[in-house]
């Protein structure tokens, strides 16, 4: 199967895909947007020109594993997105992919703006290859 993930936020979707049999996640870009439904639209529109058969969308939960506001939104997002696309929607915790990614970015010499353009995306990679390790696991 294959799977596009999703680290969402207000101004900016990280966006990565998986192989077709669901193992490897690669980051594939970010996506500007304005406000949720706009993110909806945008990010349904990808995971078609990617051939997405499901999404994994980061859950910002805090580092003590608690949801605050920002659970909320993520969610109504996730609804939003499973009723636009028709595609089932699963969630991952996100805690600590956006220090992670900075990391990976940092030890590759990725810095200014060229991180800005991609942290978010490295972000989703992580969330993702994060799901599909824990798929791994299971079964």
């Amino acid at each position: 199967m294959k799977y596009i993930g999703v680290d969402f936020g207000d101004a900016r979707v990280g966006i990565a895909s998986t192989d077709l049999g669901g193992c490897i996640a690669s980051a594939v870009g970010i996506i500007k947007v304005k406000g949720l439904n706009d993110a909806v639209e945008k990010v349904t529109a990808k995971a078609k020109e990617l051939g997405g058969q499901a999404f994994v969308v980061g859950l910002p939960k805090t580092a003590f594993g608690t949801e605050e506001y920002r659970v909320e939104r993520t969610k109504r997002f996730a609804i939003q997105l499973e009723e636009a696309s028709g595609l089932p929607v699963h969630f991952c915790d996100e805690r600590f992919s956006t220090g992670e990614a900075l990391r990976y970015l940092s030890e590759g010499g990725v810095y200014g703006s060229k991180r800005k353009q991609v942290l978010d995306a490295v972000a989703a990679q992580i969330i993702l290859q994060s799901y599909v390790d824990g798929l791994s696991r299971k079964g």
